[in-house]
């Protein structure tokens, strides 16, 4: 028998779009495709026949067993605008609304508390998380309190009629792929001969993935793309995926809710980052890279401009470790326990504006969490538990940043595709020989006088600002640039002058604050970097962060073209 070290399912949508809703946002798209969900629909391909087959029966645990797959996305998926959509309710008109916001209420701290169990389990389904699972499907189960009205007021029962039906608001989001509408999910892993053909048998059958107009073909391949999303235990994209037990575990909770009652998929929570096995050999990579973990400012938040970006960053960093615990690792922190900064990558926290675009005006549009792939996993479980803990005292996920008298900013995590083109992590890590800054370097030693005083003088400090800019790209692990441009006037549209920044000071190694000079650049290397790129001493507060410009970058089409 001939067996496979190597193996995928492709998943190919039949419309060019798939449509399924994030489990933990119903206003936003699911994407990619979470392994939990292919696994569940599966399942429910194999219980539809008239006689399951006990051999696929048999697969799928084998299935289950294999762990979590590395994920490839062939081409870019681009969120649809989320549109209201208000359709009649069923028959919980008898209900009283009174009952239903209370047990709304009942069902939230359910989830919350879902979140910060899994959150401090690693995703491993503990029995506090099983509790709690319990728990949440009993608060969803609403069938008894529906089955027992009690005395109906006339006017209640005749809204269980059509024509007089309460309407109530409904969301589909969904994702247009744009290129080869396919995603294949890819394990390392023999595939004896026999398990290919009845897997392949199985996922014949399988018509759909999420929404039932959602339509796909499946099939087993041994031909596997590279990956471009891999299992992490520090990864920062969360999808849900199964172990060992989890048909058994879909069976028991059927016999359950028996496809009426509410019901909540069993799931463990897994980690993912951007696989390196897709990059060419060519490409040069920062300490700095890595994953973002993406705010984005609501439109009725305060409009901030790009120089604040200093001021928007240190809040953020604050809020983070106001809910953080005491200890605060140095990953997290950017300190030493005594007090000493970290020479090593750590957590940064980067405003990102509209800019680079012809009709960039500057304006932040968000905020990202960037997490590099070196820093240690205490740091990033510190991070992680901080948010959670933040937005489970937020009112409807929506956070809030103080400015003081510059007013307040409302923003919201985003946890599945991002429409804002720069909000996208790959606007600013796509591979790019040229590097233009977007908000100026802060110079790690001072060059001098770069206006005013003797022309020699000026010459040596321009010479000088130039050194620095080299020293801060090596500072990062890089090679040597080819060239560097220095100057003080912005560079992209959408970006600003040096001069309409506050001055940014730094305190050094020997706790004296110093005031570091700003200026813009542009780097260019003989080989393609990939990003995200950061420079300087201000690099993990939003200064210094480079835009890719190989490629001429068009105005964003759509409704949110003007937004970035």
């Amino acid at each position: 028998m001939q067996e496979a070290c190597r193996f995928g399912i492709e998943v190919n949508f039949l419309t060019g779009r798939y449509v399924a809703t994030s489990h933990d946002d119903r206003r936003q798209s699911e994407w990619p495709p979470h392994p939990a969900r292919l696994f569940s629909a599966l399942v429910a391909t194999w219980a539809d026949a008239d006689e399951p087959s006990q051999d696929e029966r048999d697969t799928l645990e084998w299935l289950e067993a294999q762990g979590p797959p590395g994920i490839a996305t062939e081409a870019e998926a681009n969120p649809r605008t989320v549109v209201s959509h208000f359709v009649p309710v069923n028959d919980t008109a008898i209900v009283s609304r009174t009952w239903q916001e209370r047990r709304a209420e009942q069902v939230e701290r359910a989830r919350k508390s879902l979140r910060d169990a899994l959150a401090d389990s690693g995703g491993e389904t503990t029995r506090q998380v099983q509790r709690i699972q319990t728990r949440l499907s009993k608060q969803r189960d609403v069938g008894a309190q529906v089955s027992s009205p009690g005395n109906t007021p006339t006017d209640t029962a005749q809204k269980l009629f059509p024509e007089r039906r309460e309407k109530r608001e409904r969301r589909f989001p969904s994702m247009t792929i744009a290129g080869i509408p396919r995603v294949t999910f890819v394990w390392d892993r023999n595939l004896p001969d026999k398990v290919h053909d009845i897997l392949d048998g199985l996922l014949a059958r399988l018509t759909r993935l999420g929404h039932s107009s959602s339509l796909v073909s499946c099939r087993v391949v041994r031909a596997t793309p590279a990956v471009n999303l891999s299992p992490s235990r520090a990864g920062v994209t969360r999808l849900r995926h199964v172990r060992p037990g989890q048909l058994a575990e879909l069976e028991r909770r059927f016999a359950q809710h028996q496809g009426i009652s509410p019901r909540v998929l069993p799931y463990t929570d897994v980690g993912y980052s951007q696989a390196g096995s897709g990059r060419d050999s060519a490409e040069e990579t920062p300490n700095t890279a890595g994953d973002w973990i993406v705010f984005e400012f609501l439109p009725d938040s305060r409009a901030f401009p790009v120089y604040r970006t200093v001021e928007v960053a240190t809040t953020l960093r604050s809020a983070i470790f106001s809910y953080a615990d005491d200890l605060i690792p140095a990953g997290l922190s950017g300190h030493t326990p005594d007090g000493t900064p970290l020479s090593a990558p750590h957590v940064a926290f980067l405003p990102l504006p509209f800019a680079g675009y012809a009709r960039g005006d500057g304006r932040l549009l968000g905020i990202a969490i960037s997490v590099p792939d070196d820093v240690d996993e205490a740091s990033r479980r510190a991070l992680y538990l901080a948010i959670g803990k933040w937005e489970g005292v937020a009112k409807d996920g929506v956070l809030r940043l103080f400015q003081g008298k510059q007013g307040e900013l409302r923003m919201r995590r985003l946890r599945g595709p991002v429409s804002l083109e720069s909000l996208r992590h790959s606007a600013w890590s796509r591979p790019a020989k040229r590097w233009v800054s977007v908000t100026p370097i802060a110079l790690p030693r001072h060059p001098g006088r770069l206006r005013g005083g003797a022309a020699a003088a000026r010459d040596r400090a321009w010479k000088s600002a130039d050194a620095a800019v080299r020293a801060a790209v090596g500072h990062v692990g890089l090679p040597e640039p080819s060239r560097v441009e220095v100057g003080l006037s912005p560079l992209l549209v959408g970006s600003r002058a040096v001069s309409a920044y506050p001055p940014f000071n730094q305190r050094g190694r020997n706790g004296v604050s110093v005031r570091r000079q700003l200026v813009h650049a542009v780097v260019t290397f003989d080989r393609p970097v990939r990003g995200p790129l950061m420079l300087g001493s201000g690099r993990f507060v939003g200064l210094g962060l480079m835009r890719p410009v190989d490629v001429r970058e068009e105005t964003p089409s759509g409704e949110d073209s003007d937004r970035g």
